[in-house]
């Protein structure tokens, strides 16, 4: 039975989310609060993260300093390292752009699959999300299915485990064992609130410290 970490990126990865850099440096303080929309109802997931994105920068310096400061762990290369040696797959789902997402992996070496929204940077548009229909995990919702994703682990035969943080991972991690989930930020208090069993973390090598222990 072969191991699986299935990871989200944004905020798990990354101590900082794209989308939190782009409300903090170029978002007008007057606009919509969209992923507070989002969790109303009022729009997708999608949706608020393609608002989000229009506003990105389009100039190659700007763009840069944002992905350098989504600041992935600092122990990421090695802890892939470790969990491939040790065996394990890897794969990292994201309700974000593999715009930024391939940029920061391929900057530092690390080459696993992803599945994301694909996006591209339009002069006046910032960064352009796509839906990415040609995926067998997409998701009107989220562009793609995390949930999917897991549930293709899980159908062949893998022992699954799941790292999150956001809204978009309750539903993947509730697909696995409570002893297989590890959870900070918003999955953390959610899965807290519904007394659902789960390992907190604060960083991602640590996950990848105990699955290895």
């Amino acid at each position: 039975m072969p191991n699986v970490l299935i990871s989200d990126f944004d905020g798990t990865i990354t101590e900082k989310d794209f989308y939190q850099l782009l409300v903090e440096r170029y978002i007008p303080r007057d606009a919509p609060d969209y992923l507070g929309l989002y969790r109303m109802g009022k729009m997708s997931h999608f949706e608020a993260m393609a608002k989000y994105f229009s506003h990105a920068p389009t100039d190659e310096a700007s763009l840069q300093q944002l992905i350098t400061d989504t600041r992935p762990d600092p122990r990421f290369v090695e802890s892939v390292s470790k969990l491939k040696a040790a065996g394990w797959e890897l794969i990292i789902v994201s309700a974000g752009s593999s715009w930024y997402i391939d940029r920061i992996l391929k900057k530092v070496g690390v080459n696993v699959p992803v599945h994301a929204n694909p996006g591209r940077i339009v002069p006046r548009r910032g960064l352009v999300i796509e839906r990415p229909f040609d995926s067998p995990f997409y998701n009107e919702q989220t562009g793609i299915s995390k949930r999917d994703v897991v549930l293709e682990a899980l159908r062949r035969g893998a022992k699954v485990y799941y790292a999150g943080d956001g809204s978009p991972d309750i539903d993947p991690a509730m697909l696995v064992r409570p002893e297989r989930r590890f959870a900070r930020r918003y999955l953390a208090e959610y899965l807290g609130r519904c007394r659902e069993g789960f390992n907190e973390f604060e960083t991602w090598s640590e996950i990848v410290d105990e699955l290895l222990r």
